[in-house]
């Protein structure tokens, strides 16, 4: 869990754990007891380890006579699902409409920073390449195939590349050029793509050379919208980073990747080489 959904959970805990001594509760056995609860339940809650429901909270509420506080506390309870979003939640339907649901955050940036160090980033993917990453989407989740309609939808945020005043700065690890997904055609056809959009005037492609000297480890793939919003993504959940604090560790995590990337004609030498690769790879 992020610092900040971790931070807020803890401050409920203690908040819900003052409401249980004010009402005369000692311990969190006698509550437990109260409740119906488990007393680990109580413990875990309050220490900020286990999600509070919300009704949890109306049942935490209406045993401590908090019941003015109800609306107040599901709102926090709400806040802190929002702040970490598990994957199989946001593609219980399918993968298009977690698609759709980035084109606003795009619209509204200005400046984009951005970090891959396994694979090619979603706005700069060939259709064919993000249709192979949705395959395995929807096989590792087990969620419905949309994959053509949410290959449309990743498709649409490349208007932006060409539109308005938008920068792009993107940083890519060599281990985005080999990762395979689709077989050497498809990654041939992603790595001319690569080619063609470098060109692009307000694009800055960078990559981590496999043997740069690094001054950061990798770490997870993020995205930076502005300096509002960080997206983190993991196998099981994808989080939103808005404390100002997280995202100046953000902003100095690509700091310290881009003093290990190289560009311009560094980055066509790297993409050559990986084509070379794929050319050499048996195409059954």
């Amino acid at each position: 869990m992020s610092n900040q959904a971790q931070e807020a959970r803890e401050a409920l805990g203690a908040r819900l754990r003052g409401f249980r001594k004010d009402a005369g509760f000692a311990s969190g056995r006698a509550f437990a007891l109260a409740t119906g609860w488990a007393e680990s339940k109580v413990s875990r809650i309050e220490n900020g380890k286990q999600n509070a429901s919300e009704q949890d909270i109306r049942v935490w509420c209406t045993r401590t006579n908090k019941q003015d506080h109800v609306e107040d506390l599901v709102a926090t309870v709400r806040h802190i699902d929002e702040l970490w979003l598990e994957w199989r939640r946001q593609l219980e339907k399918g993968a298009e409409k977690r698609q759709e649901a980035a084109l606003p955050v795009y619209s509204k940036t200005k400046v984009f920073r951005i970090w891959h160090p396994t694979l090619m980033w979603g706005t700069l993917q060939t259709s064919a390449y993000a249709a192979e990453t949705f395959k395995q989407v929807r096989d590792f989740y087990e969620i419905p195939d949309d994959t053509e309609a949410a290959t449309a939808k990743r498709l649409e945020r490349q208007q932006y590349l060409y539109r308005g005043d938008r920068i792009f700065n993107v940083l890519l690890a060599e281990q985005a050029l080999y990762t395979n997904f689709g077989g050497p055609e498809v990654m041939k056809g992603q790595l001319d793509r690569l080619l063609a959009v470098m060109r692009l005037p307000r694009l800055s492609l960078g990559i981590v050379p496999r043997s740069a000297p690094t001054h950061i480890w990798p770490g997870n793939s993020f995205s930076m919208f502005d300096d509002k919003l960080v997206l983190v993504e993991t196998y099981s959940a994808e989080f939103s980073v808005t404390q100002p604090r997280e995202i100046e560790l953000y902003t100095k995590a690509f700091t310290l990747l881009k003093r290990s990337a190289v560009y311009g004609t560094a980055v066509r030498d790297l993409i050559f080489t990986a084509i070379q690769h794929y050319d050499q790879m048996p195409t059954d």
